[in-house]
């Protein structure tokens, strides 16, 4: 296995306050990049929001392939909207992609 780190995009397409903010953080931390090397090297948040009310989600994931790590990722961004009251209305995703791989492989 292999701990990717991969980015999912997206749009808040309502206001969404600061509680909504943190409770996402709070669903995503045990997907934190911040565990990895890349994450505490590039100082990469696990949310970042931007004026616009664009957003990107990076995360950490245990796969096999690149496109397990994504597919792996995009289900904990849903899920992760979800409990924060948040839908694919509210807060559309954009694809998921691979941002850095983290292995012990040389």
């Amino acid at each position: 296995m292999t701990t990717y780190v991969i980015t999912v995009p997206g749009t808040f397409t309502t206001g969404v306050g600061g509680e909504a903010r943190a409770r996402l953080s709070r669903a995503l931390r045990p997907a934190d990049p911040h565990i990895t090397r890349m994450g505490s090297t590039e100082d990469l948040d696990v949310l970042n929001v931007n004026e616009d009310n664009t957003f990107t989600l990076r995360l950490t994931v245990e796969a096999d392939t690149g496109p397990h790590a994504e597919e792996e990722a995009r289900r904990l961004a849903d899920s992760a909207l979800r409990d924060a009251g948040l839908d694919e209305r509210t807060a559309p995703l954009g694809p998921a992609f691979v941002t850095g791989i983290d292995s012990e492989v040389r």
